[in-house]
């Protein structure tokens, strides 16, 4: 019994000083964003990598979105002869909830798994450690362009994943299940305001934020070799998946 506690007690504090040690990394980095020197072309670097390169993967997963979302809809609508406020209720689905959860997600597949094994390589070469003792600060160096191109890039994915699902409920409900085009965007235009608008962004911005630190946190600190740069990318893509859906949950319902 007694060996139990002390393993409940062991296990506590392990997880208060990795909590304490996670938002102290996220303060520094905060910090750091509005102070000179401006890495613009790591900035840019990362903005290419993150963002660019996640556009075919956010475009095919919003436009199957919106398919899915339109068929799905149009059969339970149809039901209660509501088929008219079909192009409201997948635009709505799309812009408050599953495009900045979905881009968050494939944002963390793509690009926050790269993120976490990029840096946990650097630290076990010691090329971080070499930063440091030739004076290049390496939370401004490395962290931080990877943090604010996350900041800027997610929600701008955000907005193309809610384009490019609407569309892509379009081309179900009145290309293959012969809606009208104006009753579906018609509804649209009289459903959606500039809150929901509003509220995904806001959530997108979080989300980026979620993504990236997270990410560069667990790369930043990894130990043990191949097998802790391992262990490391696959728990940064769970931990900021997981944070993402709650933090999801906590935002929608101060939003409502």
């Amino acid at each position: 019994m007694v060996d139990f506690v002390r393993h409940i007690g062991s296990w506590t504090l392990g997880v208060i000083r990795e909590m304490g040690r996670l938002f102290l990394f996220l303060w520094e980095v905060l910090l750091s964003i509005p102070a000179p020197p401006y890495r613009w072309t790591n900035f840019l670097k990362q903005v290419h990598f993150i963002g660019i390169r996640s556009l075919f993967v956010i475009a095919l997963t919003a436009v199957f979105t919106g398919m899915v979302l339109a068929l799905q809809g149009y059969y339970t609508l149809s039901r209660f002869g509501s088929e008219g406020l079909l192009g409201p209720a997948v635009a709505l689905s799309i812009i408050r909830e599953l495009g900045p959860v979905l881009s968050g997600l494939m944002v963390t597949g793509r690009a926050g798994s790269a993120l976490t094994a990029e840096l946990g390589i650097m630290r076990i070469r010691e090329q971080i450690d070499a930063l440091d003792v030739m004076g290049i600060p390496p939370l401004k160096f490395l962290v931080t362009p990877r943090v604010e191109a996350g900041l800027l890039v997610v929600p701008l994915l955000t907005v193309l994943f809610d384009v490019i699902g609407v569309w892509g409920g379009y081309l179900v409900a009145v290309r293959l299940l012969g809606m009208s085009g104006g009753t579906y965007f018609g509804g649209i235009e009289s459903a959606v305001e500039m809150h929901d608008i509003v509220t995904g962004l806001i959530k997108s911005v979080c989300f980026g934020l979620i993504v990236t630190w997270i990410c560069t946190y667990k790369g930043y600190f990894t130990r043990r070799g191949a097998e802790g740069v391992s262990y490391a990318t696959t728990s940064a893509v769970v931990m900021s998946s997981v944070l993402i859906l709650v933090c999801d949950y906590f935002i929608t319902s101060i939003m409502l």
